[in-house]
């Protein structure tokens, strides 16, 4: 069966996913051997496959096949997180659309509803991640509200609280007014907007004054309605200005309270006044600062509720008119903010903004006009309050002591090394993290309380009991899990822990053996072991974007630590963001955001796979570029056309996985290659440098293989005579390259056809199984259409196939003369490129000195050297004087007459006046660069296509210089 014309990856791609699953591809049957394992980071099941999920899961992908085709029990657990904020959110929009909502339902009955929809809905980007190519264990499809995983969360919950590693606490959380629940830093997104920079005075008590005799304190703030709840002035321990008075106190105006001054280096003098106003109830800074002042979490005053409307304070001193008000305006109503200013001013306490106009005239406004930063819940889309609240807090300081150890001697690999300095960082200065949220969707937690306010944690409600006593009446917690408190026990909870009794069998690692896999540096016999938790944990790596390594990543090493007793994998690769093409961050916002689908419906997964993969260098963000994504579809195209050559030629499969024997020149040659991008592929897998091996690949397959080996070999598989060829070569034989530099050892049944047809389907065969982790749908194609071409069937599917195990024999003699004629065919066609030269026109060369190699070259395969590089005749000796160009072969230097070919005179100034305009422009792109303000000031877009124009100017001075050297 011949391949189509045309290659269109919809007719391939569902068909194969379809086959690898229903067969079960992605988990062979391989007890015994070495695991490998990888999980992926679970994506909410609310989703939809963005390009940054492409990224990750391609780069996983590549991985797991990788090692699968090296014989790897490999595993790749996939699931999906329930995603408390998300879920409830969607579900509840569907509900208000049906003029419905959640508070008309118990609690039990709205989770019944959340699960309904995951039935109907919730598989969207499950099906994605298959239309990617991803070859996950669908078989073991996890979820973190499943049965067996609410246990291990369960479990983990209770053991930390009986270790003193959960408590309850007071302090502030990011509190969501829209949602009403706290959230997490990772879904607060800071947004800069217009606000302003308010001044005034805060009255100094017991007729205290500043050394310039002033009354009062200056103060300034960017959220004026939070004075309501001020519990101090803060001023820098430096502050001359304000020395006298630490210690003393202020009057408030509004609430009358009475505050003290205290000395704090958290107050800048060279900002505003120096004199900062500290709510320690709704600022993280000023709740730090409150505690060094003395002030107790139990103490500090809360002037808002769960909506973001005022509230009456613990001392009951916000007037009545300001309760009830929103923070600040909203809907065209004004609220507390502009309440308290308008209240100040009225009183006299506000310090009026004194500007000018363009006309040079004073403007006197409320406030200082500023940019700024504002932080927004990502999904409720208003504006956070810190808010403090009593919530429950992990002892991340003593979790995060386990993996700071582990990093820093080794046992955890961070990749690139670069992102160590803000992992220890973090890790090392980590505050308590706020495990809940008030919601109705997730994991419960098994907390209940007396009415005394006893707390009693235990793993069901019977267990609670027991320790309260018998009567004692129970309320369990409202309050559910952090999702991200779950997707922690991701690589132990997804294996069976705790059911399955953790029992490792690990080999011992060879001292000194260098690492074998993109994993641990794991060697030795596997025995067997059927327990998925005893042989899958440790994982082997985790691939993950840099974005989530706190939130994930770290607490995943936590609770590795605190549960299995080690690190959850001994490897940590981070990749960057997938970035626009002007290297701006995508965002709906902003219309700038790529579908992958839409790129998979338009050019195929595997073109999509291919430029993530090419395009991931590490300590890098990716920007998008749909034209390389074109490109990689060519390259696709490019190589099922060689596939239709070498098919109607009657090239098929191969039957070994070792290298066949050859003896012609091209032959053995390509087989050299084979071993060489095999060695390259593999060390780039090792130190995970995905663009590097997709490089190896790439140039090896166009290049290598489809540019050259198969124009080497066609006159081998449409041979000449050697009358046709009009040169003899040794023994008479035809002097073509492949067939005039082989051994002269042939066996009496061997042939330069049968050789080259067998040689040939074999280095295409491992085309295929080394291309396969990054294109896997057009190499399976290819694998059986190879098969079938010969009236055949494989006996096993590519996902399933071996590596690569050249081992062939070569001779060096032979593959540096194919060396040779590659390289002077490539510097002739540049050479006649750069001088507007047809490239088809055959041109005289001769080679003064010529070393042995190309002397023995030029004697046996002068009709190569014609066929391929265009030289006829090739002389060695000296070339007739006249005009001429020169071009290298390794060394070897030829020199081309051009009289009669080309007017040189013409072509010399043509070369001299581009060349003259590239180096004008090159100087003047240079002179743009260096200067600071355009660099700076300048559109990162504009600064960056600055940069490529350069980059390609000073490639043509190059260019244009070393062709106009060759005119001598």
């Amino acid at each position: 069966m011949s391949l189509p014309t045309t290659f269109n990856p919809a007719d391939i791609e569902q068909r194969w996913y379809q086959h690898w699953e229903s067969t079960g591809g992605f988990r062979p049957e391989r007890p015994d051997a070495e695991p490998f394992t990888i999980v992926n980071p679970p994506p909410n099941v609310t989703g939809s496959l963005h390009i940054g999920h492409a990224l990750d899961n391609t780069l996983q992908d590549i991985v797991i096949r990788y090692e699968r085709l090296r014989g790897k029990d490999a595993l790749w657990v996939v699931g999906t997180d329930h995603a408390g904020i998300a879920t409830q959110m969607v579900v509840e929009r569907q509900m208000e659309e049906r003029q419905d909502k959640r508070t008309n339902y118990s609690r039990e009955e709205f989770v019944d509803k959340v699960w309904e929809w995951k039935a109907e809905s919730g598989g969207t980007i499950t099906t994605q991640l298959r239309r990617l190519g991803c070859s996950m264990d669908w078989s073991r499809e996890q979820f973190t509200m499943d049965e067996h995983f609410t246990k291990a969360v369960l479990k983990t919950f209770v053991n930390l609280y009986n270790d003193g590693l959960i408590y309850r606490d007071k302090r502030l959380v990011n509190w969501d007014p829209k949602l009403k629940t706290a959230i997490s830093d990772l879904e607060v997104e800071t947004q800069t907007i217009a606000g302003g920079f308010w001044h005034f005075k805060y009255p100094l008590a017991d007729g205290v004054t500043l050394a310039d005799g002033r009354e009062y304190i200056e103060v300034a703030t960017t959220r004026p309605e939070t004075m309501l709840a001020d519990m101090a002035v803060a001023v820098h321990p430096s502050d001359e200005r304000y020395a006298s008075v630490v210690g003393k106190h202020v009057v408030l105006p509004i609430t009358g309270r009475r505050i003290p001054i205290v000395a704090d280096e958290h107050a800048d003098p060279e900002l505003g006044s120096g004199a900062v106003k500290i709510t320690p109830g709704h600022d993280f800074n000023d709740f730090d600062v409150g505690k060094r002042a003395g002030i107790e979490a139990a103490q500090m005053l809360n002037m808002l509720d769960g909506n973001g409307d005022v509230c009456q304070t613990a001392d009951g001193l916000v007037p009545d008119e300001f309760i009830g008000l929103h923070r600040f305006r909203r809907d065209k109503v004004d609220g507390a903010r502009e309440a308290v200013v308008e209240r100040l001013k009225a009183d006299g306490f506000l310090i009026p903004h004194v500007s000018k106009n363009k006309k040079g005239e004073e403007v006197v406004s409320d406030a200082e006009p500023r940019q700024i930063a504002t932080p927004f819940g990502d999904r409720g889309g208003v504006v956070i309050e810190p808010w403090l609240t009593d919530q429950w807090y992990v002892d991340a300081a003593k979790l995060a002591e386990a993996p700071i150890k582990q990093v820093r001697d080794g046992t955890i690999e961070i990749v690139p090394k670069s992102w160590e300095k803000t992992f220890f960082n973090w890790m090392e200065n980590i505050q308590p993290w706020c495990v809940s949220r008030q919601l109705w969707w997730g994991h419960r937690i098994p907390a209940w309380f007396d009415e005394n306010g006893g707390v009693y944690v235990a793993m069901s409600e019977e267990e609670a009991q027991a320790q309260a006593g018998e009567g004692v009446a129970l309320t369990r917690d409202n309050d559910v899990l952090d999702t991200w408190f779950s997707s922690a026990l991701w690589p132990f909870a997804t294996l069976g822990w705790p059911e399955t009794q953790y029992n490792p069998v690990r080999p011992e690692p060879v001292e000194g053996r260098a690492r074998a896999s993109t994993g641990s540096a794991r060697t030795g016999v596997w025995e067997q072991n059927t327990d998925l938790l005893s042989k899958h944990f440790p994982n082997s790596l985790l691939i993950s974007g840099f974005d989530i390594l706190f939130f994930w990543d770290a607490r995943m090493m936590m609770m590795g630590n605190y549960n299995m007793g080690q690190a959850p994998w001994p490897r940590l690769y981070l990749h960057g963001l997938v970035r626009a093409a002007d290297g701006a961050k995508m965002s709906k916002s902003k219309g700038n955001v790529v579908d992958p689908l839409g790129l998979i419906d338009q050019y195929g997964a595997d073109a999509l796979r291919f430029f993530m993969a090419a395009m991931e260098s590490q300590g890098r963000d990716i920007k998008m570029d749909e034209k390389r994504v074109e490109g990689y579809r060519n390259f696709a195209t490019k190589l099922w056309n060689a596939t239709r050559f070498c098919q109607s030629n009657g090239i098929g499969k191969s039957t070994t996985v070792r290298a066949p024997k050859a003896k012609l020149a091209a032959n053995q040659w390509i087989i050299g290659e084979v071993q060489a991008v095999c060695a390259e592929i593999e060390s780039a897998m090792e130190d995970l440098r995905f663009d590097a091996a997709a490089n190896a690949i790439y140039q090896f397959t166009w290049s290598k293989f489809c540019d050259w080996y198969l124009e080497l070999i066609k006159p081998v598989l449409t041979p000449v005579t050697p009358a046709q060829a009009g040169v003899q070569g040794d023994k008479g034989a035809p002097a073509s390259l492949d067939s005039g530099l082989r051994r002269n050892d042939e066996g009496s049944d061997w042939s330069p056809q049968s050789e080259t047809r067998e040689v040939a389907g074999w280095a295409l065969d491992q085309i295929l199984v080394m291309l396969h982790p990054f294109m896997p749908f057009i190499t399976e194609e290819l694998w059986h259409a190879q098969a079938k071409n010969s009236g055949g069937e494989r006996s096993y599917d590519l996902i399933t196939a071996k590596w690569p195990s050249p081992r062939g024999e070569t001779s060096k003699e032979a593959t540096d003369a194919i060396d040779w004629v590659i390289d002077l065919t490539t510097n002739v066609r540049s050479a006649k490129n750069e001088l507007g030269i047809s490239p088809g026109a055959k041109l005289a060369a001769f080679v003064p000195e010529a070393s042995a190699l190309a002397a023995s070259t030029i004697e046996r395969s002068s009709a190569a050297i014609e066929r391929i590089a265009r030289l006829t005749p090739v002389t060695v000796g000296e070339a007739p004087t006249g005009p001429a160009m020169q071009v290298t072969a390794l060394g070897d230097i030829f020199v081309i007459p051009l009289e009669g070919i080309i007017d040189i005179a013409e072509e010399k100034a043509r070369l001299e006046k581009a060349l003259a305009a590239s180096q004008k422009e090159a100087k003047s792109l240079e002179g743009r660069l260096s200067n600071a303000n355009f660099v700076e000031r300048a559109k990162p877009e504009a600064v960056e296509k600055a940069k490529t124009d350069f980059a390609h100017h000073q490639g043509e001075v190059g260019r244009l210089t070393a062709a106009l050297a060759r005119l001598g």
